[in-house]
């Protein structure tokens, strides 16, 4: 299931857990890392198929659930 155009959640990848696509680089690991105090630049060093785009989008997965929720009654 594609979530965004970077982000997309496969229950046979990862566990289902929001990944970039194409990777099994899950949201919730970029979170942790920048979290934690890593730089942007630190992350793409580490993950050289990551693209400051892709930060970005996980960084707004977040609040694009709590937009989608709002819908439900």
């Amino acid at each position: 299931m594609l979530v965004t155009d970077r982000i997309e959640i496969n229950p046979k990848k990862m566990l289902g857990k929001p990944v970039i696509r194409g990777t099994r680089i899950t949201v919730e690991l970029i979170l942790r890392k920048l979290g934690e105090g890593v730089t942007v630049d630190e992350l793409l060093d580490g993950y050289p198929h990551l693209t400051e785009d892709d930060i970005q989008a996980a960084l707004s997965y977040p609040s694009s659930l709590d937009e989608h929720n709002s819908d439900i009654p």
